[in-house]
C-alpha cells in the first residue's frame, strides 16, 4: 500500500507581523551545546529533535549534521537559526515577539515514512503546545 499524503490546504497568514510571535524550526541540525548531538553515525538518519528555549544565547548553539557544509553556520549560527535576527526584528517592532520554544532537527533521513508520520507531527505538536507561536520560520541546512 502506498503512503497517502494529504495536501495541507493553503492558509494565508492574516495577522500583522508586528503583533505576531515567531518560532524557528530548523532542519539544519542545530542544538544547544549541552544537548545530546544528533547521531550522524546512523546511516538512516536521526529522527530526534531538540527543544531550544527562547532566551538561548546564540553562542551556546551548534550544528551536528554531515550532509551539508555548515562552516558558515559554525561561524554564525544565525545563518541557519536566525534567533539574533528575530530578536532584532522584535526590538525594531517589525515582529511582535519570540515564541516560547523553537526546534532543531537533522533534516537528513532515509526513513521518510517515519519522518512524515512520526517526527514531523511531533515537531508540529511541540510548537503548538506552549510556544504561543503565530507563525514558524522553517530553515534548512
Amino acid at each position: 500500500m502506498a503512503l497517502s499524503r494529504k495536501c495541507v490546504p493553503f492558509t494565508p497568514f492574516d495577522r500583522e507581523l508586528a503583533k505576531s510571535s515567531i518560532a524557528i524550526v530548523t532542519a539544519g541540525g542545530v542544538h544547544m551545546k549541552e544537548q545530546e548531538p544528533f547521531n550522524i553515525a546512523d546511516e538512516l538518519g536521526d529522527l530526534t529533535f531538540r527543544i531550544i528555549p527562547p532566551d538561548v544565547d546564540s553562542k551556546n548553539l551548534m550544528v551536528t549534521h554531515h550532509h551539508y557544509d555548515h562552516s558558515d553556520a559554525d561561524h554564525d549560527i544565525n545563518v541557519v537559526f536566525p534567533i539574533d535576527v528575530l530578536r532584532d526584528l522584535v526590538e525594531e517592532g517589525f515582529v511582535g515577539g519570540v515564541a516560547r520554544k523553537h526546534v532543531g532537527y537533522m533534516g537528513y533521513t532515509m526513513q521518510l515514512k517515519a519522518m512524515y508520520e512520526g517526527t514531523a507531527p511531533e515537531i508540529a505538536n511541540e510548537i503548538d503546545r506552549g510556544s504561543r507561536a503565530d507563525a514558524v520560520v522553517l530553515t534548512g541546512g
